[in-house]
């Protein structure tokens, strides 16, 4: 029995797995994706080469679509001044209203210089790798001297492509820029495990002579950091002398300086003491600051919310009920500030309720979490006559002719490992949503040249 209609917003880990969840429960689902492909974090910000994870989850991915009371509709973006606003969405009507829109923003410092040539957000770079639409087409150059700002597992995927990875010259050194010490590094050492080969162990170690007596304020040990955080000072590297990584510890950006060309030059930075306050170490500017030359700057310092989707939205993510009787109930909950009140039916999961919490795993979990209360709410919410998907369908068609349904995404997923086999390669992805548009209608046109017989 149809018990209604749920639109979900978002096609990543997050909105597919509330999506089978929902339609588990016998509604009719109906998911909006600013991509052509479904998949989000999973296809764009997995590191590239972990082909069986990636193929792992596509699987899952292509078992939830297959759901009869599952709608897909692809290059479908939600945007407040675009096409397709969150206000339309609420003409047709739906029980329930689920954004699982990721972390889509850029998270800045706001200093000086940041808008010059060479200055990325990790978030658009490692989307620039992973051949996403349109960042794949745009100039994410890098020179000889690139900096990374940032300790976790996004610093180490972002280097790892630079120094092994990366088609033509690499980098000749990579930097990772870092305002507290080595004691606080947040990447798994299993990842680390894919670079250590490229550090420079003297420069290394004369880094932790630099900072030695600052960390030692907090009583951290440098002669214990290659029994706990890095036991690859142990090991001789084995990489190319060519090309090597560095860290930079207790160090803040503050400003950058350009070129003549506009191009990044210069990073201004600001030397850190670390202090203690509790268990927690934290890093305390000082007044001595020092120039650092660099080509290439890269952010890897999280992400915050996308605020263009058109929903309640204040300082890096979207606004949330703020009830301290049922909050976790309440933490799924858009609330609008301004009238005081939660928007009925609306919530948020995922990277979208808490940007950069944790990976794949993470934000299925929270997601499936956060369904059980959009499952409670329409036990008792009021009855409509939603739109049909057909009914969508023509409304979205009087706008744009480039929707993307699911049995489109079928048909790319044939074209893309033939692609593979083709090259002789694990796996392949068009890099412009008109190549991908243009291989869904060639794979439509080929089957209806199939005669019936052969079919």
């Amino acid at each position: 029995m149809d018990r209604g209609t749920v639109f979900v917003v978002g096609a990543g880990p997050a909105g597919l797995f509330a999506a089978r969840k929902i339609a588990s429960a016998g509604y009719q689902v109906v998911i909006f994706n600013r991509d052509v492909k479904p998949g989000g974090l999973a296809e764009y910000g997995i590191y590239p080469e972990k082909h069986h994870m990636k193929q792992g989850l596509r699987k899952q991915f292509t078992k939830i679509l297959e759901m009869p009371n599952v709608t897909y509709f692809g290059n479908a973006p939600v945007r407040e001044t675009g096409v397709l606003r969150v206000g339309d969405l609420r003409q047709w009507n739906p029980l329930a209203l689920v954004f699982a829109v990721g972390a889509q923003g850029t998270k800045k410092l706001g200093m000086p210089g940041e808008d010059a040539r060479g200055v990325y957000s990790a978030k658009d770079y490692v989307f620039y790798y992973n051949q996403l639409p349109p960042f794949a087409s745009q100039d994410f150059s890098s020179g000889r001297r690139v900096a990374i700002v940032g300790m976790g597992n996004v610093m180490v995927d972002i280097a790892r492509w630079l120094l092994v990875d990366m088609p033509g010259e690499k980098p000749e050194e990579v930097t990772v820029v870092a305002r507290r010490g080595p004691f606080e590094v947040k990447f798994d050492e299993k990842e680390f495990d894919h670079i250590e080969m490229f550090l420079d162990r003297q420069v290394f170690q004369e880094e932790l002579r630099r900072v030695d007596e600052r960390i030692r304020a907090c009583n951290q040990d440098i002669s214990q950091v290659p029994e706990k955080i890095f036991p690859w000072l142990n090991k001789p590297a084995t990489a190319p002398g060519n090309r090597r990584l560095s860290f930079r510890f207790l160090t803040s950006p503050v400003a950058i300086e350009p070129d003549a060309n506009g191009r990044i030059s210069k990073l201004k930075v600001v030397e850190n003491n670390l202090v203690l306050e509790g268990d927690t170490t934290k890093a305390k500017a000082t007044d001595k600051t020092t120039l650092l030359d660099f080509d290439t700057l890269i952010f890897a310092i999280g992400d915050v919310a996308d605020p263009t989707v058109g929903i309640p939205y204040a300082k890096g993510g979207y606004v949330t009920n703020p009830d301290t009787v049922e909050p976790d109930r309440a933490a799924y909950e858009v609330f609008d500030a301004q009238a005081g009140k939660v928007l009925e039916g609306h919530y948020v999961v995922g990277w979208a309720r808490k940007a950069s919490e944790g990976l794949v795993g993470k934000a299925r979990f929270d997601a499936e979490h956060g369904v059980d209360f959009v499952l409670k709410y329409l036990e008792s919410a009021a009855k409509k006559l939603s739109a049909t998907p057909e009914q969508i369908a023509r409304e979205l068609a009087r706008h744009t002719d480039s929707l993307v349904a699911k049995q489109d995404v079928a048909l790319l997923t044939l074209a893309e490992e033939a692609k593979a086999r083709a090259a002789n390669r694990p796996a392949f992805k068009f890099s412009t949503n008109q190549e991908m548009l243009a291989a869904i209608q060639k794979e439509k046109e080929g089957s209806r040249a199939i005669p019936k017989a052969a079919a």
